[in-house]
């Protein structure tokens, strides 16, 4: 695929075909849009593209948006997912006008079946679904006729309510549009619109062992609940004749008008259901809902804000190609309302003690930190100091270069929201490794000195006596490899590194009243929330949402 974004030249020409249909008065009632998700997995970012669309066209033209199961695989289909569907809609910040599912149709979908069939539109093939599929053709070959094609319209019938009468076991007959086996367009040759199968269906139970196809069911569906325009992505383009064919013959009284865009292939994910469920259950990710996953769930329990995925997919726009997008785009979307919304906090993930020795013996000093500094209006919060403080291994260096501008023996550092401190000694243990730093402390630098004398290095760090135990979850994109669904196998494609489990990390006390969904800025390290499963005792558990900077952008370079 190509890394361009092809747009409608004058904004989003689906906005432009609505406003020449509101133009001539094509709908009188309205716009009437449907996101019609099949309940056989979570939703993914594409989806998240579809929902911001359908929902945000029938918003700006005070509209209407339906939600509708297309729940005509029962095999595949589970109560889990339909919850989990309304919660991220609900959670992206919409809500549906109406609920429906395609089951809700089942009876007004049969009675149309009926009716092709009494319009000499229809007719059932004993033929098996291989049959079917091997006698369809190629591109350049005409499909083959079936040996039943021309059945009487009685026989036909007869068949077919015997069909749904359960009579014959799953795959012995199918109902076939009768369209035209020479068509250009092979979804126009004869298509299965009806399929046996005995399954137990999560919304009627056994009533039905015939199930419609989805070609034929979504039409129709949308004509039934009065869909204006019917927004599908590019594989469905080669399908709207089918689409337009149902509706003509049956003549139908609202004819919902199709209109594709083009699909989101995001960088370093896949957005496959099927391939989605294959890393759910080889154990790869933990769940659907794994912070890694480019599911609406996952991202939600990784930290990123809705108001930043509906700002990605309103980026992006609407295109008539397909393209890859740059994951950039989402992670800067996410950095960005981060940003400009996340207070800030203290923390250190790697941490080295430090005993300020002229500091004195069991004094504790409450200190004024900023909340935001770009936002003097979300206030200040008060931080604990004392004698022993936690920095970060990191910003420490003995045998430091010149241009090291943190903490090394001998020199002076600012500590963020405190005082200037200096390292004098360093403790080890008996294999010599560092364990310990002893320094001082100017007690007149809180806030700058008298004397004017700069630092140039500020670093964080956390009261020892009040930090608050965690581990971090450190998540990183789940492949190593832009295109992972090019890959034969997308395991091979796994980035290892993709999370990093980190214990005995320190916070700030003030973290302690954190709730889920709270995302904060770990002062110099990046994008944190409190993660969705239960603390576990004491230690907290907290996910990075995202980090301060790209990390790999050098590495793409």
């Amino acid at each position: 695929m190509s890394s361009e974004i092809i747009t409608d030249p004058s904004g989003n020409f689906i906005r432009n075909i609505i406003d020449s249909d509101i133009a001539v008065a094509k709908n009188p009632d309205g716009v009437i849009t449907r996101f019609p998700p099949e309940p056989n997995g979570y939703l993914h970012i594409g989806h998240a593209k579809s929902i911001v669309l359908n929902f945000g066209i029938a918003k700006s033209y005070s509209g209407r948006c339906n939600l509708r199961f297309d729940d005509t695989n029962p095999e595949k289909e589970e109560g889990e997912y339909i919850e989990a569907i309304k919660q991220d809609i609900v959670w992206l910040g919409y809500d549906w006008h109406e609920l429906h599912f395609a089951s809700d149709y089942f009876e007004q979908l049969y009675q149309f079946a009926e009716q092709l069939i009494q319009y000499g539109k229809a007719y059932v093939d004993d033929q098996s679904v291989d049959e079917v599929r091997q006698t369809r053709g190629t591109l350049t070959e005409s499909g083959i006729e079936s040996p039943h094609r021309n059945r009487s319209i009685e026989e036909n019938l007869n068949l077919f309510r015997r069909m749904k009468a359960g009579e014959f076991g799953d795959g012995e007959r199918v109902l076939r549009a009768k369209i035209d086996m020479d068509s250009p367009n092979l979804n126009m040759r004869d298509p299965v619109i009806y399929r046996i199968k005995h399954a137990r269906h999560h919304q009627t139970g056994n009533k039905w062992c015939i199930y419609p196809m989805y070609d034929y069911t979504h039409c129709l569906s949308d004509a039934i609940e009065g869909i204006t325009h019917s927004l599908c992505t590019l594989e469905f383009a080669d399908h709207r004749p089918l689409y337009d064919w149902v509706l003509d013959v049956l003549s139908t009284p609202c004819q919902p008008q199709q209109i594709e865009f083009a699909r989101l292939q995001l960088e370093y994910a896949i957005t496959s259901k099927r391939q989605l469920n294959i890393l759910v259950e080889d154990g790869i990710v933990d769940g659907w809902d794994d912070p890694r996953m480019p599911t609406i769930s996952g991202m939600r329990r990784r930290g990123y804000p809705p108001q930043a995925i509906r700002r990605f997919c309103e980026r992006i726009g609407v295109t008539k190609k397909d393209s890859t997008i740059k994951i950039d785009v989402l992670e800067n979307s996410v950095r960005e309302h981060l940003n400009e919304h996340a207070p800030r906090r203290l923390a250190v993930l790697n941490p080295l003690k430090v005993v300020i020795e002229n500091y004195p013996q069991g004094r504790e000093e409450k200190l004024e930190a900023a909340n935001h500094p770009q936002k003097p209006e979300l206030g200040t919060r008060r931080i604990f100091f004392s004698r022993e403080i936690y920095v970060e291994r990191d910003d420490f260096m003995e045998d430091a270069p010149k241009k090291f501008f943190r903490l090394s023996p001998g020199r002076e550092v600012r500590l963020r929201f405190a005082y200037y401190i200096t390292c004098t000694k360093i403790i080890r243990d008996d294999d010599g490794n560092i364990t310990e730093l002893r320094a001082t402390y100017d007690p007149e630098s809180h806030g700058g000195t008298a004397d004017g004398r700069k630092v140039k290095g500020t670093i964080h760090w956390v009261s020892a006596n009040h930090a608050i135990d965690a581990q971090i979850n450190v998540y990183d994109r789940l492949f190593s490899t832009p295109t992972p669904w090019a890959a034969n196998d997308v395991h091979d494609e796994l980035n290892p590194d993709s999370l990093q489990i980190l214990q005995g990390c320190k916070l700030e006390a003030g973290l302690s009243d954190a709730s889920v969904e709270d995302a904060f800025q770990f002062e110099r390290l990046g994008y944190f929330t409190l993660n969705h499963t239960p603390e576990h005792g004491d230690n907290r558990i907290y996910n990075r949402i995202i980090s301060l900077r790209d990390s790999w952008a050098k590495v793409s370079r």
